[in-house]
């Protein structure tokens, strides 16, 4: 699925009416129409609405949705939170069809409850259609009133192009807004309905067609959303002649003292995802930890002194480890020691691999940015978290919490990387300013493991031969949708690592299945 931010839709809303010349007031009915085709196949024929509209388009397409459900029998009430004389435009219009026996306006604050909170609690369904996606201040007053009444009602909510009171871009509250039972957009979903809190607002999102010309669209500046639609076709099916030599052969660099799961979660996450072959090297120190807790992946000692944790004594090993794979992953749980950052820096600046790096690994790159400026590999892909993205930017965790998506494909450009900056809604983001937004994966995530079965995940798709592109995408969403099958049979409480990779291989059977053969 294609979404784009609310400044992009009002340019495609702009050249639709003013160089495609398709009248603004035609655009309206459509949306309207779409609206009142949704809410009959919903709450079914002759039922009791109240549409709860402002000024401008929005509650314009408001007042459209009030006309058609009239006049197919419902008993409507709308209510304006402006004067008359306030309106303009196509909204005006429209207001202008409608019978005054429905509508109803009010514009002190406090009066709202007292006249129409008994309308608003015999409703079958309310139509929110007071703010569009173009509300850039706090709601306040009066709107914040209804929205508050709307959200108490108990009914069902239906918005119109999206929750009022979510920025259409960034999906933050401003203030307070609807919580819909179901959004009918336009076009294109909006930022706003998929990245949080917007996507809790939202509810059920449809998009509907009102006759955007096909040439604004296909041209329209957007990122993708990752659903099963849009990920399955990645997902490639296996030869029935094929042998594990033509899956890969991909070599994890991870763990220390104390931190063995780490490195034990990313080389067996690997062998769930399906690689020929894993080679786990791991500091001597803890190597029969390894050996004891992974089967089907080979496990190498790499000198460390007896310390538990590697250096740069451990690079010569490394190196010839490096023949032969088709990627290489290294960082987690592998130590903050000053010799393991040096080691860490003097591998991206000397391995030509396609390579994975987190964790620690991020960490040591933190320490001096510029190694990336060094790197000779094409392909890296960096998996941070807020916290690791922090030390990589110098911004702050709650920056860039607030600009998920223009953090990401701002380091990933200046760097020239594969960023996948974690979290609800992970980003990825390309060199080439390609971005993706994840739409799969649950709270019961938020426990530790779950980045090393990630990085797991994509450096055996990466060994696979996957482009690095279709590596991020693919590997983020199969993580989440791994995630979301063990919720769906445990619960999200207690869902842990070990519980995803073991899902691993029915996540893909599950998408697979569902794909043509």
């Amino acid at each position: 699925m294609r979404v784009v931010s609310a400044e992009t839709m009002q340019d495609i809303d702009r050249q639709a009416i003013v160089e495609c010349g398709i009248p603004g007031l035609l655009l309206m009915e459509n949306a309207g129409c779409r609206c009142v085709e949704e809410i009959i196949a919903e709450f079914g024929a002759c039922r009791r609405c109240v549409v709860m509209a402002g000024k401008g388009n929005n509650g314009g397409d408001g007042y459209v949705i009030a006309r058609l459900l009239s006049a197919k029998g419902w008993r409507v009430k709308v209510i304006i939170l402006a004067e008359r004389e306030q309106m303009s435009g196509d909204a005006a219009t429209n207001r202008e069809l409608l019978s005054d026996s429905v509508v109803n306006y009010c514009t002190d604050e406090g009066r709202l409850s007292a006249q129409h909170n008994k309308d608003i609690l015999q409703a079958d369904v309310i139509v929110d259609a007071l703010f569009g996606t173009g509300l850039r201040n706090n709601v306040s007053g009066i709107y914040r009133e209804a929205i508050e009444l709307m959200n108490a009602s108990g009914c069902p909510i239906v918005s119109v192009d999206i929750p009022s009171g979510i920025h259409g871009t960034s999906g933050l509250v401003l203030g307070t807004a609807v919580r819909a039972d179901t959004t009918v957009t336009f076009a294109f979903a909006k930022l706003g309905h998929v990245l949080f809190p917007g996507a809790e607002y939202t509810g059920r999102l449809i998009v509907a067609d009102i006759g955007i010309p096909s040439q604004l669209m296909e041209t329209a500046c957007g990122y993708d959303f990752l659903n099963e639609e849009t990920v399955r076709p990645l997902l490639q099916r296996r030869d029935r002649q094929a042998h594990k030599g033509h899956f890969g052969h991909c070599l994890i660099i991870a763990g220390s003292t104390g931190k063995t799961g780490a490195a034990a979660l990313s080389a067996n996450s690997a062998v769930r995802s399906g690689s020929g072959l894993v080679t786990l090297a791991v500091a001597e120190h803890i190597h029969h930890i390894l050996e004891n807790k992974t089967t089907e992946v080979m496990t190498f000692p790499l000198p460390d002194a007896g310390n538990g944790y590697l250096t740069g004594s451990a690079f010569p090993d490394i190196e010839k480890l490096c023949v032969g794979k088709g990627a290489v992953a290294i960082g987690p749980g592998l130590d903050r020691h000053p010799g393991t950052t040096a080691l860490v820096q003097k591998f991206v600046e000397s391995v030509d691999l396609p390579l994975v790096i987190d964790a620690d690994g991020l960490n040591a790159l933190a320490e001096d940015i510029t190694v990336l400026k060094r790197k000779r590999s094409q392909q890296i892909i960096l998996t941070p978290h807020p916290g690791e993205m922090s030390r990589l930017t110098g911004a702050s965790v709650a920056d860039i919490e607030t600009s998920r998506i223009a953090t990401a494909q701002d380091f990933a450009r200046s760097h020239d990387v594969f960023v996948v900056l974690k979290g609800a809604r992970t980003i990825i983001a390309s060199p080439t300013g390609e971005v993706a937004i994840n739409g799969s994966g649950n709270p019961g995530m938020a426990s530790g493991g779950m980045g090393d079965v990630l990085t797991g995940i994509i450096v055996s798709l990466l060994g696979q031969g996957y482009t690095a592109w279709d590596t991020c995408r693919l590997g983020v969403f199969l993580h989440g949708f791994a995630a979301d099958m063990v919720a769906d049979e445990k619960g999200e409480i207690g869902l842990n690592a070990t519980d995803v990779l073991e899902k691993l291989p029915y996540a893909c059977n599950t998408l697979l299945r569902r794909s043509p053969c």
